[in-house]
C-alpha cells in the first residue's frame, strides 16, 4: 500500500466517511458523553484505541481462523467477541490508572462494546477487502474521525450551555440535535472531496 493511498484512506475515514456525521454510527456515546470537552476527549481516545486494536484483531481472526475454516458467516459474532474483550481491557485499565475518567465516562464506557462504529469499522474492513495495513489505518482514522466529531460537538454544546440563548422548548437535548444536524451538514461539504 503506497503512502498516497494510506493518506487518502485516512483522510477519507476522518472527513469524508466520518462514522458519526456521514455513516451515523456510534450516536449513543456521541450524544451521551459530549456535554464536556474533557470527557469527550477521553471517550474519543478510548474509541481510537478500541477501533485500532479491534481492526488488528478482527483482521487476524478473519484471515487466520474464519476464512481458512470457511466460517465467514460467523464474522459478526467473532468480531463482537473480540470487541467486547478489548473494551473489558480498556475498562479495567481506566479503572486502575485513570479513575476520574473512568467515573466520568460512567455507563458509556461499557457501551463502546455495543458501539456500532467499532463493529462497523471491523465489518467495513472485511467488506472493502482492506489489507492488514489498510485495516489498521482505516480503524485508527475512523477513531480519529470519531474523536474530531465528539470533541467538536462537545465544544459546541458547552458554548450553547454557556450562552443559554435559545427558546425554552429547545433547551437541552433538542438544541443538541439541531447542532449535531448542522455540523453533519457542514461535514457533507467534504463528500465532494476527491483525494
Amino acid at each position: 500500500m503506497s503512502f498516497a493511498s494510506i493518506v487518502s484512506l485516512a483522510l477519507g475515514a476522518i472527513l469524508i466517511e466520518n462514522f458519526i456525521f456521514s455513516k451515523f454510527l456510534g450516536i449513543c456515546p456521541f450524544m451521551g458523553v459530549s456535554k464536556k470537552t474533557d470527557t469527550a476527549l477521553g471517550m474519543g481516545v478510548a474509541v481510537i484505541f478500541v477501533m485500532t486494536v479491534a481492526s488488528i484483531f478482527c483482521y487476524l481472526v478473519n484471515e487466520l481462523l474464519l476464512v481458512p475454516l470457511n466460517l465467514q458467516y460467523m464474522q459478526t459474532v467473532a468480531y463482537i467477541f473480540v470487541i467486547a474483550s478489548l473494551v473489558q481491557l480498556v475498562e479495567m485499565f481506566l479503572q486502575k490508572m485513570i479513575p476520574s475518567l473512568y467515573r466520568a465516562l460512567g455507563i458509556y464506557l461499557p457501551l463502546i462494546t455495543t458501539n456500532c462504529a467499532v463493529l462497523g469499522v471491523a465489518l467495513l474492513n472485511t467488506q472493502n477487502g482492506y489489507s492488514f495495513i489498510g485495516s489498521v489505518v482505516y480503524g485508527a482514522a475512523g477513531g480519529v474521525g470519531f474523536l474530531v466529531a465528539i470533541v467538536l460537538f462537545a465544544s459546541v454544546r458547552e458554548r450553547l450551555d454557556a450562552t443559554g440563548d435559545c427558546p425554552k422548548s429547545f433547551e437541552g437535548f433538542p438544541i443538541a440535535l439541531v447542532a449535531a444536524g448542522l455540523i453533519a451538514l457542514a461535514f457533507m461539504g467534504f463528500s465532494g472531496l476527491k483525494i
